[in-house]
């Protein structure tokens, strides 16, 4: 297993913001336990400008660089450019390693996937996924993929990827829940599933499936995940059912695809997400 990282990620926080230091420095020391998984660790590259403002508006890069408030989910932390940089250049990192077909996943934060084109909202600063998606798509791979299963709606990566030829983007979410988006398929190519609050998780497994299962029919060259872990059943941010076994069984479901693919960090806010994490890598890491 390759795994992105960088411990600067942990420098910024507001006291009782789930979206916390912790999540990533008990993650990391939970995979560097003794008795752990085996991991290459690797950083993130840098971005260059022309990744990045082929995904955001130049505009909207200069007020995260110029750290403009944005809403209280999403504050305008000193040094957030750098930070939210670092979390974009674990994506292409992952997306550069993924060539050789192995696993791989960015632990990275912030979170990027509500991330739009023009705003920063809901943790997000820059849309990470979306970057390495269309990088991939301009670099030669002719069918990209993005499966979110994230709990809540990847609306900025929506709104990226909406009517891009040769990218698909396929969200399983919550809802009711924020942002209150993606209730409905949007343009030719963004396609949503969504779940009601405390689904049986085998419920939510088939949904999960029917629409990894819909990707798939794309005939993807390339599969970007942007792996939530707060459908769990004790996420503090939504009101979902799965258990440490089901994220192992995502992973598998990405394993036993054989496509090309790369995971990175989003959203999961519980005390867990450490032991979730490791469910989801070692589902990755399955070969039949």
């Amino acid at each position: 297993m390759r795994i992105i990282t960088d411990p600067r990620c942990t420098e910024y926080s507001t006291p009782g913001h789930p979206e916390r230091p912790a999540r990533i420095e008990k993650t990391v020391a939970y995979l560097k336990r003794d008795d752990g998984p085996t991991v290459e660790w690797y950083e993130p590259l840098t971005p260059s400008v022309d990744q990045i403002e082929r995904t955001h508006a130049a505009e909207h890069v200069e007020r995260v660089k110029n750290e403009e408030e944005f809403d209280a989910d999403t504050p305008a932390y000193s040094g957030i450019h750098a930070h939210a940089m670092r979390s974009v250049g674990g994506a292409l990192k992952a997306l550069e390693l993924s060539k050789d077909g192995k696993p791989v996943m960015s632990l990275l934060r912030p979170p990027g996937h509500h991330a739009t084109k023009s705003r920063a909202m809901g943790f997000c600063y820059l849309n990470s996924i979306a970057v390495a998606a269309l990088e991939a798509k301009a670099t030669g791979l002719k069918s990209v993929c993005v499966f979110d299963f994230d709990v809540h709606h990847g609306n900025g990566t929506e709104h990226v990827l909406k009517d891009v030829d040769g990218v698909h983007f396929f969200s399983v979410h919550q809802h009711p829940c924020y942002p209150g988006t993606g209730t409905e398929n949007v343009g030719k190519n963004c396609f949503n599933h969504t779940v009601s609050p405390g689904l049986d998780r085998w419920e939510y497994r088939k949904i999960l499936k029917r629409a990894f299962q819909e990707m798939l029919a794309k005939k993807p060259d390339l599969i970007a995940v942007s792996a939530g872990f707060d459908g769990y059943s004790g996420d503090p941010l939504a009101q979902m059912t799965l258990e440490a076994a089901d994220f192992e069984w995502l992973g598998e479901l990405v394993a036993k695809s054989k496509v090309r693919s790369f995971s990175i960090l989003e959203g999961g806010y519980s005390d867990d997400l450490p032991e979730l994490v490791e469910s989801y890598l070692k589902g990755l890491s399955f070969k039949e």
